[in-house]
């Protein structure tokens, strides 16, 4: 009964260095209108999953960003084993250029600390929040866009005015009030960050299902009898998938630089050191010990750079004209 629909996915292409504008890619890639449903919701065997591994096989740039993810979530995994010990303990003298000494290849901060063991285990906590937030901001967003684009009439109208609300509210601004209301902890700024992230997934999936719900398929399951619940998450739910896949990937992205920045401000978790808090810490030595700042900065531009690449080539995977356009 399932039907895989060729979707339109959100453009990574433009602002890619910095993880992109969600609000701006899911309003160029979605619908968030009234439109009847079009040809474009056609079953296309174009998309199918072995069409969408081929592109994104043969695609140099996403090869490219799985790569450099996947060899930093690896860092991320092994972090207590490259760099046993708490990162935040002092362990050598201040100040200790890079590449100056064998036991502390990338020097050490103002305090004595490590700063190749801040950087590696920064990136577990960067991409710990990065993930928590992009999965709770999908949970929420896809829960009030398929309830809205679903069931349409005063739901609808309900749910679009609460998502409008939300959408207004700066979103670095929701989640400063929100870890200040809260704690600063790896828990609290996740949450945060998942509330501010949540109206553009729900712009995208709603848009989705009003696109989706008159298909044939959909009337074939409510012919069978199948209740609401069914046919949301095993009928139309899948066809709507591929633009959430490469969401995440904006998402994840945005929550990673939105850490940074709380960090940055010291807003971060201070039992758990990140790149933005190593940022943040060495921007009053920039002038006489620049690696303090430039190595995290490297690392969260890596970071960046692999997700928004690796999005990239999911969004042309799963859009077959992007794909004849190659």
């Amino acid at each position: 009964m399932k039907v895989y629909a060729a979707s339109k996915p959100p453009a990574t292409g433009s602002g890619w260095f910095f993880g992109g504008d969600p609000e701006r890619l899911a309003a160029q890639s979605t619908r968030f209108s009234d439109e009847q449903p079009g040809p474009e919701t056609a079953t296309d065997e174009r998309s199918t999953p072995s069409a969408v591994w081929a592109s994104l096989r043969g695609n140099p740039q996403a090869l490219l960003g799985a790569g450099l993810l996947l060899a930093i979530a690896l860092l991320a995994l092994f972090a207590d084993v490259l760099c046993p010990g708490d990162p935040l303990d002092t362990v050598a003298a201040p100040l200790i250029g890079p590449f100056t000494d064998a036991q502390h290849w990338l020097g050490t901060d103002s305090l004595g600390r490590d700063v190749a063991a801040g950087i590696v285990h920064g990136t577990r906590a960067s991409l710990l929040i990065g993930a928590t937030a992009a999965l709770l901001g999908i949970v929420i967003g896809t829960a009030v866009g398929a309830t809205a684009g679903f069931f349409g009439g005063w739901v609808d109208a309900l749910l679009v005015r609460i998502t409008e609300i939300v959408q207004t509210t700066p979103a670095f601004l929701l989640v400063i009030v929100i870890v200040t209301i809260g704690q600063p902890s790896m828990q609290v700024i996740s949450l945060a960050i998942g509330i501010a992230s949540w109206p553009t997934v729900a712009r995208l999936v709603r848009a989705e299902f009003r696109s989706l719900v008159n298909s044939e398929f959909v009337t074939a399951a409510r012919s069978l009898g199948y209740g609401p619940v069914r046919i949301i998450f095993q009928e139309i739910l899948p066809n709507a998938l591929p633009p959430i896949i490469v969401t995440a990937s904006v998402m994840v992205a945005s929550a990673i630089l939105m850490e940074s920045a709380l960090a940055f401000l010291g807003q971060g978790d201070p039992n758990r050191i990140s790149w933005g808090s190593m940022i943040g810490s060495g921007r009053e030595m920039l002038r006489t010990a620049p690696s303090l700042t430039i190595l995290p900065g490297a690392a969260l531009v890596l970071a960046i750079l692999s997700l928004n690449l690796l999005g990239d080539g999911l969004n042309r995977a799963f859009n077959p004209r992007l794909r004849e356009r190659r």
